[in-house]
C-alpha cells in the first residue's frame, strides 16, 4: 500500500512493514497510559488556563503524542497548547488534540486484517482492506478545520458540565483518502436511502453504554467532500486520532468525524441512536443562544461549525514598546464556508481595519492574518479581532450560552500595555 501526499510518499506494501508501522502506534499501548500508574509518568510542568480551575498538566507520555494539555485520562482528551497555532496553519499530528467518548479504544489496529464494511440499503453489502481504499479508489485531499463542538466550554458562564477546554481542542489539517460518495457509489444506494451512519472500534466499559455512532443525510454524505481519511499532513493518522480511518466532514463540528471507522451503514428510516437524537443537541435559536433555566426550548442535533479568529503571538498583560511598530498574528477560519476577512481593532472596537490574510489553503482551513500595530503612547489597550466568513457571518460581540457548552465563537481580545 503506498500513500503519496503532498509529493512524500509513504509504503506499507509489505504485511511486516504495516505491522511495524502499527507497533509505532500502538506497540506503547494504552492500558498502561490510561491506568493509575500512568500518573507516576506525568510530567511536571503545569499550565495555567485562563478561567477557574484551569490548571492542568503539559504531558508527553501518550503515544505518538507530544507535549499536550491533558484534560482527561481515559477516555483520553488532550487539548493543544495554544502557542503550537503560532507556529503554522497546519497542527502537527504530535500536537493535534484528541476527544474520545468510550473508554475501549483499541490498542492496536492491524492494517492487514482490518476491514470497513459498507451495508444497509445497498445493491451489494461490501467490505474494503485499507489496500481497497488506497489502490481501487480515486485519492482525494481537503484541507480541514477539525474542531471539538465544546471547544472553549471552559470560558462558558454561568459554567456548564462537560471537558473544560480553552481554545485548543481543535487543529487543522491536510487529510487524504477517499471520497464517501465513490465509496457509496461502488456499494450501489437504493432509492429511499435517508441517513447514512458511521460506526468505529471504540466500545464502552459495560455493555449498557451506547455505541457511539454518527449520521448525515444521504446528500450530505454523497456531496463530494465527505471522506474517509487515511492519512493527515502527510502520514498516516495517529492512533489517537483515528488509525487506520476517520470520517472527514469539513465546515463541521468533529462530534461528526468518527475515528477509527469500521462500519457504514445506510439507513432507509431516521437514525435514533442516542448520539443522534439524545446527545450533542443545541436550542434551535440564533447562535444556539439561550438563558440559563430557559424552558421549552426546541433541540436540534448541532451541525456547522461558525466563524472563529484569535491572536496566536500576543497574550492578557504582554507589553509592548509606545512608538514602535509590532506585526500582531494569528489565525482564523470561516466555519462552514470561506473566510471573506479578518477585522482587527486596536482601540477597543471604536474602529477596525482589515488584516492581511495569508496563504489561502482552501475554504475549510486556517487561514494566517497579521496587522501592524503602533501604540504612540504608554498606557493600557484592548486589541480585538474578528472573522467574516464568504456567507456574511462575523464573530458576535457578545459570547452565546447553552447547557451543552457548544459554539462559542465571540470576538476574541486581549488587553495589552505599552510602555
Amino acid at each position: 500500500m503506498r500513500l503519496e501526499v503532498n509529493g512524500q510518499a509513504h509504503t506499507f506494501e509489505e504485511p511486516s512493514r504495516r505491522r511495524r508501522f502499527l507497533a509505532r502506534a500502538g506497540g506503547l499501548g494504552l492500558t498502561g497510559l490510561l491506568g493509575a500508574s500512568a500518573w507516576k509518568a506525568m510530567a511536571a510542568s503545569l499550565v495555567e488556563l485562563p478561567f477557574v480551575n484551569g490548571q492542568r498538566e503539559l504531558v508527553t507520555n501518550f503515544p505518538q503524542k507530544g507535549a499536550v494539555l491533558l484534560q482527561r485520562t481515559r477516555p483520553p482528551l488532550l487539548e493543544t497548547p495554544f502557542e503550537v497555532f503560532d507556529q503554522g496553519v497546519f497542527t502537527p499530528n504530535d500536537r493535534f488534540y484528541v476527544r474520545w467518548h468510550l473508554a475501549n479504544i483499541p490498542q492496536v489496529v492491524d492494517p492487514v486484517s482490518f476491514r470497513l464494511a459498507i451495508r444497509g440499503h445497498i445493491r451489494q453489502r461490501i467490505s474494503l482492506t485499507l489496500d481497497d481504499l488506497v489502490g481501487k479508489f480515486k485519492p482525494f485531499e481537503i484541507a480541514a478545520v477539525n474542531q471539538c463542538s465544546g471547544n472553549s466550554r471552559g470560558f462558558f458562564s454561568p459554567r456548564v458540565a462537560g471537558g473544560q477546554w480553552a481554545n485548543g481542542s481543535m487543529g487543522n489539517a491536510r487529510w487524504s483518502g477517499v471520497r464517501l460518495r465513490d465509496v457509496l457509489d461502488r456499494a450501489g444506494v437504493k432509492a429511499g436511502a435517508l441517513q447514512v451512519r458511521f460506526n468505529g472500534l471504540d466500545t464502552g466499559v459495560i455493555p449498557q453504554t451506547p455505541d457511539f455512532m454518527k449520521s448525515l443525510a444521504i446528500d450530505h454524505a454523497r456531496d463530494g467532500e465527505v471522506m474517509i481519511a487515511y492519512a493527515m499532513n502527510g502520514a498516516p493518522l495517529p492512533l489517537l486520532n483515528g488509525f487506520p480511518l476517520r470520517l472527514v466532514v469539513p465546515g463541521w463540528y468533529a462530534t461528526y468525524w468518527v475515528k477509527m471507522l469500521n462500519d457504514i451503514e445506510v439507513l432507509d428510516r431516521p437514525d435514533d441512536n442516542f448520539w443522534t437524537t439524545k446527545a450533542y443537541l443545541i436550542p434551535d435559536t440564533p447562535r444556539a443562544d439561550v438563558v440559563p433555566g430557559q424552558k421549552g426550548v426546541n433541540m436540534v442535533p448541532i451541525n456547522r461549525m461558525v466563524p472563529r479568529s484569535f491572536f496566536t503571538n500576543l497574550r492578557d498583560g504582554a507589553v509592548l514598546k509606545a512608538g514602535q511598530t509590532t506585526t500582531v498574528r494569528g489565525i482564523a477560519f470561516g466555519g462552514d464556508t470561506g473566510l471573506a476577512k479578518v477585522l482587527f481593532s486596536a482601540d477597543a472596537d471604536a474602529s477596525w481595519q482589515e488584516a492581511r490574510l495569508g496563504q489561502d489553503h482552501g475554504k475549510y482551513s486556517f487561514r494566517q492574518w497579521e496587522a501592524p500595530l503602533r501604540l504612540a503612547s504608554p498606557g493600557p489597550r484592548k486589541l480585538m479581532i474578528k472573522a467574516v466568513n464568504a456567507a456574511g457571518s462575523a464573530q458576535p460581540d457578545k459570547a452565546n450560552w447553552n447547557p451543552g457548552g457548544f459554539m462559542r465563537n465571540m470576538i476574541e481580545s486581549v488587553s495589552v500595555q505599552a510602555a
